[in-house]
């Protein structure tokens, strides 16, 4: 490999390559690219060229896409127990005095997907990308496919449990993988995962308006719990609503597929900056030379590159350890297990390693605290809200299931112009998140003024409109800010807070509901629900203004 192949392809680095004839030590010592950085923080820079250099090869696109179906898991399934929850609700006679118990359905999904988030997210640091990566899929996949067998809303519940921890992991690892992938220029493209959101959300209101209202008891039979009717007196049973769980296990099918095309056909590398932390430079060399032969190239930056940084360009921040530092020169191979746990333990301080760090990471912890809180107070009751207002407008259960696929399909383009915005000047990440959680709020607020079926959708098309915007933003900015050392974990924790505000959310909503309006047929059924999450996701809205923006966009290492 000859020190002058390194030419970039449209990622060009600024910085100028080793030039034949010339030491190599001597070209990385003076690079001023490097210059001030730690010696792990050189390596990972070395590897941003390497992919940079690669542009968006074929790689490239498939980890985009493959981590793309993280996301369309996450919200598929976020979304089907809203959808699955009136007909859950018929079989096990979860109303009148019981309905309060149908907001455990969504925190068990939101328990599982909080464990998921917190464990996956710091394994995901620990035993590295590639498990977490297959493992998510596999569980929820298990899980989901188990989940239209329950007889009973106990089982259920705990199956739906299992569920959310597989699918909890994805997004904080996608985004970690997206990026430690992406060429630096391309860093757009982590916002356009989003797009699989909203498609997932079509294609689980798709299916259910396919599956639910043809197999789901009959009207006249919906509040009859079977066992309390009188003898002879129809009533719903398991045989007359088949409906949701035709719709549970084509969702399990659905992503033990994704499972499969992750782990079958197509072989995920570890990250080369993961195996750097942990002090396998010749691990890292090798995955740079697998992923540039798989995108049909020669690769420039190989163990030569890395060894020639750890002769004399220690820096002052990893020689604070006597060089014993994971990802600067020593592997765990050579470190007493005493002094392994206690680098560990010093990792997870890099989140509040100073001031301006301990800032941001505060930040981003409340604002993904109010953001869930919002989507999940509002999110697991819309489509009863939506149903309600519905009987109330004449609607059948039909068209309410066919007025799903209308209000979310325009969440594709939410997420597009998530992207755009990301570049824009004097907007960014920053200003692009801070306006549409305004709006998205104002739309909960309007959407619970609604009194035609126009003005419901419309509504509720716009606060979907504005969520997928802000999440595409907040979910593909939160890796940026946080080195690869601690990345996923940082991920995860941020995920992990929110999805405890997103546990107690539907109780909140569930007691708002019952306190306030109890009754599906007045007029003003769910509109408390809509202003309490207007109301949270204003708190995110301000989080996000306090954040510096001089930390947002800068090269992630």
């Amino acid at each position: 490999m000859g020190k002058a192949q390194y030419a970039a392809a449209d990622e060009t680095s600024t910085s100028s390559p080793p030039h034949e004839g010339t030491d190599l030590q001597t070209q990385l010592a003076n690079d001023p690219e490097l210059q001030g950085l730690s010696l792990y923080e050189k390596k990972a820079a070395l590897v941003n060229r390497e992919l940079d250099s690669h542009g968006m090869g074929r790689y490239q696109w498939c980890i985009w896409g493959l981590c793309g179906f993280g996301y369309f898991l996450d919200l598929m399934w976020a979304q089907a127990f809203g959808l699955a929850l009136g007909p859950i609700t018929y079989e096990f006679g979860l109303y009148g005095s019981n309905a309060y118990l149908s907001a455990n359905l969504s925190t068990a999904f939101s328990a599982g997907l909080t464990a998921g988030a917190f464990t996956w997210g710091f394994l995901v640091d620990i035993v590295g990308r590639w498990w977490a990566f297959n493992g998510t899929c596999l569980i929820a996949s298990v899980f989901g496919l188990c989940l239209g067998a329950s007889n009973n809303y106990n089982t259920l519940l705990v199956l739906t449990a299992f569920c959310g921890f597989g699918v909890g992991g994805n997004i904080p690892i996608d985004t970690t993988i997206c990026l430690e992938t992406l060429p630096q220029k391309r860093r757009f493209l982590l916002v356009l995962l989003s797009l699989f959101q909203p498609l997932g959300v079509v294609v689980s209101s798709a299916i259910s308006y396919g599956l639910i209202p043809s197999h789901t008891c009959a009207a006249d039979v919906q509040n009859v719990l079977c066992g309390t009717q009188p003898a002879g007196q129809p009533c719903c049973d398991k045989e007359s609503n088949y409906g949701w769980r035709y719709f549970l296990f084509t969702l399990g099918a659905v992503t033990m597929f994704i499972f499969l095309l992750r782990f079958v056909a197509f072989r995920f590398r570890e990250s080369p900056k993961f195996h750097l932390y942990r002090g396998h430079d010749d691990k890292a060399a090798l995955v740079l030379e697998q992923i540039a032969h798989f995108n049909r190239r020669e690769p420039v930056v190989t163990l030569e590159w890395f060894q020639a940084l750890t002769d004399d360009s220690m820096s002052m921040q990893d020689s604070t350890h006597k060089g014993k530092v994971l990802g600067g020169g020593v592997s765990k191979d050579q470190l007493t297990w005493g002094e392994f746990f206690r680098l560990e333990a010093q990792r997870y301080k890099i989140l509040f390693a100073t001031k301006g760090t301990a800032y941001m990471t505060i930040l981003t912890w409340l604002t993904y605290m109010f953001d869930y809180l919002s989507f999940s107070a509002a999110g697991g009751y819309i489509p009863l809200i939506l149903a309600a207002k519905g009987a109330q407008l004449g609607v059948s259960t039909s068209e309410t299931y066919r007025n799903y696929v209308i209000i979310y399909l325009p969440g594709i383009v939410g997420a597009l112009l998530g992207g755009v915005l990301w570049s824009v000047p004097f907007i960014g990440r920053k200003w692009g998140m801070v306006i549409s959680s305004i709006l998205q709020g104002v739309s909960l607020f309007l959407f619970a003024t609604a009194s035609t079926e126009a003005a419901y959708i419309g509504f509720n098309v716009l606060e979907y409109f504005m969520q997928t915007l802000f999440n595409a933003i907040l979910y593909a900015w939160t890796p940026e800010i946080f080195p690869a050392p601690i990345r996923g974990t940082a991920c995860g924790l941020a995920s992990f807070f929110g999805r405890i505000f997103g546990i107690v959310a539907p109780q909140i909503s569930g007691h708002i509901l019952q306190d306030s309006t109890p009754n599906m047929t007045d007029p003003g059924y769910g509109n408390a629900v809509l202003y309490f999450a207007g109301a949270a996701v204003w708190v995110s809205t301000i989080c996000i203004i306090l954040m510096p923006g001089k930390r947002m966009g800068a090269q992630s290492f």
